[in-house]
């Protein structure tokens, strides 16, 4: 289990090196840029494997544990430790990261975004997966620091050198932000590991800020977690995310909406709520209002971008619809309760899977379209997906049914219970101000429904004075190519699990409970 663990983390990292090296001859074959992205595909699907048999080989008994643990020291002078170690609330993100990246490999092997070498980008897109399962993987503060500053760089490059129009612009705002956002938080990591006396994840979380004073958690929690808020992203801190996703390529939106944002949220619940909880209570008021303005403020946008004659875009929408469902991961945080954060970590992989998918539909989309503008694919010369692409229309549908909460789908349980976690709050917390809060989040998931329900009848069907023009049969003059077999494969596994999980949702709560109820206690 620790040779598993240690796999997941480094072998991209050997992999992204090995990309850049001359193929050996008998692996060349006729094609060297198709050898290279053969060469991602392999590398990434090796890591799944991993991560697999570290699921299956994961006791399940006791996900509150820590396990498959390494320990070894590396700056003794600041007692700084390559620890590594995997429990229930890691582990469904590992899993995540690993089939995310694996299907981008595989989409990206037909369908390579135009650009630099493949050599390039298949080395960059394995240091973001390392960067990303070592974030999940790691124990100690300051290795959390670089793994979550190491996936910078490549997501940089990826939307700079291989993402749409305004991609300068839009790599530069994101590298900018999140680094600021990186500064702030490496002092307050830096303010507990030493007021603490150790920057070991799980001491401190034991000792729950015993070690630490008022002020001292105070300081902290509001240092830390302004770098946590702008990966999440949280309002107003999220402006980076609408022009990263719009201009990044389709695999570069697919991860950094299910695999990077989840660093954030996994950092409030993995540092800030054990380690500094007092100062964790002192901010919930805040963070959860926040958070509600944020899932207001996503769907309104959403709202203003789906009405015909807006001109909007349709990639744009679904980012600012992360907005909006990263507000409910972080409200389910804010009631610092088991069950809002068991909620909060349910939507985290809820998302992953339901908005990795909607932004690989979009990338198929405009691959047949030329274009995500809105009023374009409702208009005449538009999508009208049932008539004229019925799989890929059912596919869209089905993500943006999913992603409004419909029961029985992934989406429904984490926003649920976290509107339920905010009905009761920790105590100590103002419930009158927490069913306030509900009560936005609530008039929230209607926007949310709207919206996403107007996009299905633009796009699906087209525009009502347009319909005529539009809707022309599957396989006729206006078809347009369907479903593709590299585009069912990499899909696939995602309409799959957004089924699993929403029909069976104790299969990821049973692991993340007895984590969250150990964290939270301390460690008791």
């Amino acid at each position: 289990m620790q040779l598993l663990l240690a796999a997941v983390v480094v072998l991209p990292l050997i992999g992204s090196v090995a990309a850049l090296l001359p193929a050996p001859p008998g692996l060349k074959g006729r094609d060297p840029d198709q050898a290279v992205l053969r060469h991602g595909v392999t590398v990434t699907g090796a890591v799944l494997a991993a991560a697999i048999a570290l699921a299956v080989g994961f006791d399940h008994d006791q996900p509150a544990r820590m396990q498959a643990q390494t320990d070894i020291s590396w700056i003794p002078a600041l007692d700084i430790r390559i620890h590594l170690g995997v429990d229930g609330i890691s582990l469904p993100l590992l899993v995540l990261t690993a089939l995310l990246t694996f299907l981008c490999a595989v989409y990206s092997y037909v369908n390579m975004p135009a650009g630099p070498s493949p050599k390039a980008f298949v080395s960059l897109l394995l240091v973001l997966e390392s960067g990303t399962l070592a974030s999940f993987a790691v124990l100690d503060l300051m290795l959390f620091f670089l793994a979550f500053e190491m996936v910078l760089i490549p997501m940089y490059f990826l939307i700079n050198r291989w993402g749409g129009e305004g991609r300068e612009a839009a790599a530069w705002k994101f590298i900018l932000y999140t680094l600021l956002g990186s500064v702030v938080m490496l002092l307050g990591l830096l303010l507990v590991g030493l007021k603490g006396g150790t920057f070991d994840m799980v001491a401190l979380a034991t000792d729950n800020g015993a070690g630490l004073s008022h002020t001292t958690q105070l300081i902290a929690v509001l240092a830390i977690g302004v770098g946590l808020a702008v990966k999440s992203p949280m309002w107003p801190l999220h402006t980076w995310l609408p022009d990263a996703h719009t201009a990044a390529p389709t695999v570069g939106s697919v991860l950094l909406a299910g695999v990077l944002l989840k660093m954030g949220t996994y950092g409030f619940v993995r540092i800030v709520l054990p380690i500094a909880p007092e100062g964790a209570h002192t901010f919930a008021p805040y963070l959860a209002a926040f958070a509600v303005v944020g899932i207001i403020y996503g769907s309104l946008a959403c709202l203003a971008l789906a009405r015909a004659g807006a001109k909007g875009d349709l990639k744009r929408l679904i980012a600012y619809s992360s907005v909006g469902h990263m507000g409910f991961v972080l409200l389910g945080i804010a009631t610092l309760t088991p069950t809002g954060v068991n909620g909060a970590l349910f939507a985290n992989v809820a998302h992953g899977l339901i908005t990795g998918l909607l932004f690989f539909l979009v990338g198929a989309v405009k691959d047949r379209y030329g274009s995500t503008d809105l009023d374009h694919l409702a208009g005449r010369t538009g999508g009208a997906l049932y008539g004229r692409a019925p799989r890929l229309g059912g596919l869209l549908a089905f993500g943006a049914v999913a992603s409004l909460g419909l029961p029985g789908l992934a989406g429904f349980w984490g926003e649920m219970l976290a509107m339920f976690g905010a009905f009761e709050p920790a105590a100590g917390l103002s419930r009158p101000a927490y069913l306030t809060y509900l009560a936005f989040a609530a008039f929230g998931t209607l926007l949310t429904a709207a919206y996403l329900l107007i996009v299905v009848r633009r796009v699906c069907m087209g525009d009502p004075a347009e319909e005529a023009g539009t809707a022309a049969p599957a396989g006729g003059a206006g078809a347009a190519v369907d479903v593709r077999p590299y585009e069912f494969a990499a899909w696939t596994p995602l309409v799959a699990l957004t089924v699993l999980a929403g029909l069976w949702p104790a299969v990821l709560l049973g692991l993340t409970e007895p984590a969250v109820q150990n964290l939270l206690g301390g460690g008791s």
